[in-house]
């Protein structure tokens, strides 16, 4: 079998970590050149020690290298702002796809197991935040049992992990993040919450995910979640749930008050999750950065299978 050429722009962590998880992992995507805009970058020297083809002049480089023609995927591990730049470039190619591991949100949203089937046809996809990829599902198991009117999702991760692009783009976090919850996750209302725990020795990714939904069988969205978690450990094999599902049921005498939707009564479901990372390049601690780095593998790898 043939393997579907791919190029990396952003030689840092996140994208450092991809790279060495395609060329260790996957059995249908080929590693072809690793882009930066630095000629001293770390993650440019790595790439280059590991045969791989490299540019630090950025898209407009990587488009004048004779690797280009035969790449059909671009996996974009920069900014949101430097998204923009990037995509203005690859749009203009008809064979080229882009997987963009920014909070920029040019194209949809996409969680592998939930939307990819929607997407099949989309030339740039959004693989959302890492607390995004995380929570989300989960959102979307209790939406499929029950509509949920509220998701609200709190992503704990290390401090050491959040790097200078992590920090930079923390408003985009929140704001893409509650977005995705309510287009993807099926919320009608979303919001997002994330904390960076300066904790000694530093702490794996925890999240808090709450919704709201109407009245249902509390089994069948248990069963739902769990399900979930199996669909997302197919690719994230730290993924799991750290205590079981939890429920409250808020009785219609006593509503809460939810900005934006108003006084609403019914199920509430608290999902406890932790992600571990697989340690390819990044510390176990950062799952935040391994399960994007993880879903936009999986992503690449259905799409190369269409």
């Amino acid at each position: 079998m043939q393997k579907t050429k791919v190029a990396i722009i952003g030689p840092g962590n996140i994208g450092t970590d991809l790279m060495i998880k395609i060329m260790r992992l996957s059995e249908v995507l080929e590693m072809s050149v690793m882009v930066g805009i630095d000629p001293a970058s770390d993650g440019l020297a790595r790439a280059k020690r590991m045969g791989v083809a490299i540019t630090h002049e950025g898209i407009t480089g990587l488009i004048e290298m004779p690797e280009w023609k035969d790449i059909k995927i671009i996996f974009d591990a920069t900014s949101a702002k430097a998204h923009h730049y990037n995509w203005s470039f690859v749009q203009k190619y008809p064979d080229k796809r882009i997987i963009d591991l920014t909070p920029a949100a040019i194209g949809p949203y996409l969680i592998p197991p939930i939307n990819f089937d929607d997407n099949i046809n989309v030339k740039n996809v959004n693989m959302v935040t890492c607390g995004g990829q995380a929570t989300i599902p989960m959102v979307a198991a209790v939406s499929r049992v029950a509509k949920v009117h509220y998701g609200e999702i709190v992503a704990s991760i290390a401090s050491k992990s959040a790097g200078p692009g992590t920090r930079a783009n923390i408003d985009e976090f929140t704001e893409t993040t509650s977005e995705a919850i309510e287009k993807v996750g099926g919320a009608e209302r979303g919001k997002a919450i994330i904390i960076l725990n300066p904790a000694e020795p530093p702490i794996v990714m925890r999240d808090t995910v709450f919704t709201l939904s109407e009245n249902a069988d509390q089994e069948k969205i248990r069963e739902s979640i769990h399900q979930m978690v199996v669909e997302v450990q197919k690719y994230v094999p730290g993924y799991t749930l750290h205590q079981e599902v939890q429920f409250d049921v808020i009785p219609e005498s006593e509503p809460v008050f939810i900005e934006g939707l108003g006084l609403r009564h019914g199920l509430k479901t608290t999902v406890l999750l932790q992600v571990r990372g697989a340690g390819h390049y990044l510390p176990e601690y950062a799952g935040n950065l391994d399960i994007m780095t993880s879903a936009a593998r999986a992503t690449g790898e259905k799409l190369a299978l269409l």
